[in-house]
């Protein structure tokens, strides 16, 4: 059997709390981007880990990140009481977005032609990239802190969730929350994918439709969770929490299917590569590590062990 040996990003000095990935771009590459309690966020190769730069210009903890689907934009949230909006080839910062209050979440439209920020004083904006100094959109309605927003594929809609233990649907064209869900616990994480909305909260990850906030799957973990992956085929997630693992769940089944323990603290975010075939984890350890999707698979740095041009017990490193 082989074993499942996830490659370890280093850099942050304190806990990485927010991971996202681009989508795969016309040189067949992508690139994720972290946030992290020291400030400092980073921008990976995607596939590889390999660093490639660090927005320098925030003074406070970075709490939500967000890149482009063609990875040339990059979004970050902090505790500065702003959010930066930057050119992810160069690291210059286009944008320094005032707010009244910590930027908890940042999203970048598909096209990138819009910039959604969620506060901890319940507010959500929303500017225009073309022109940061037009006035922005507001969208008011949780209670506490917006601790997730993101826009659906359809820009006209978009998706929140708050410490009010509240998910809404909101219609950016009059401005109004359209539909709400509301939950027993605390919700810890939420990511949006085509139609459906995964959400942890409590030992929970549950899938709803996008539209009718309809619950598709819901499953208990051996954990709380703080943050779950749904890979793009739909059949299974990832998720990691309070017990510095990582777990497989197949949806159908509610099974765990995989499960791996490298992380040295909690795991606080999750994110899927556009090609599903790696998936990141953050912790409160400071590092990344990146996961294969399909254990064995030459893929990045990861090679079969029986092509390397070495020694039988060379390659046991590589072999359980």
């Amino acid at each position: 059997m082989i074993r499942q040996t996830p490659v370890t990003c280093t850099g942050h000095s304190r806990p990485v709390v927010d991971l996202a990935f681009s989508d795969i771009t016309t040189d067949g590459s992508y690139y994720l981007i972290s946030a992290s309690k020291d400030g400092k966020p980073q921008l990976r190769e995607g596939g590889t880990g390999d660093w490639l730069g660090t927005f320098e210009g925030h003074k406070g903890a970075i709490w939500s990140v967000d890149i482009s689907y063609d990875g040339s934009l990059a979004a970050t949230g902090a505790a500065d009481f702003t959010a930066g909006f930057w050119n992810a080839n160069t690291g210059t910062r286009l944008a320094s977005l005032d707010h009244q209050a910590i930027v908890k979440s940042v999203a970048l439209s598909k096209d990138g032609h819009h910039l959604m920020t969620g506060t901890s004083k319940s507010l959500i904006r929303i500017f225009d990239t073309r022109d940061t100094t037009r006035q922005s959109e507001e969208l008011i309605g949780h209670k506490g802190s917006v601790k997730k927003a993101d826009f659906l594929l359809n820009n006209n809609f978009c998706v929140s969730f708050g410490e009010d233990q509240t998910v809404k649907m909101w219609d950016r064209r009059n401005k109004k929350s359209i539909n709400s869900l509301k939950l027993a616990q605390q919700i810890n994480g939420m990511q949006v994918n085509e139609g459906v909305l995964t959400i942890a909260y409590g030992n929970t990850v549950s899938l709803y439709d996008t539209d009718s906030f309809d619950v598709l799957r819901s499953h208990n973990l051996p954990c709380l969770v703080n943050d779950a992956a749904l890979h793009y085929e739909k059949q299974y997630y990832v998720c990691g929490g309070e017990d510095f693992k990582v777990y497989k769940v197949a949806i159908e089944t509610g099974q765990v299917t995989e499960t791996y323990k490298k992380h040295f603290g909690s795991i606080h975010c999750l994110a899927y590569s556009p090609d599903g075939e790696v998936y990141a984890s953050g912790s409160e350890d400071g590092t990344i590590r990146l996961w294969q999707d399909v254990v064995g698979h030459t893929y990045g740095l990861w090679q079969r062990p029986d092509t390397f041009p070495c020694s039988p017990s060379q390659q046991e490193m590589y072999i359980n």
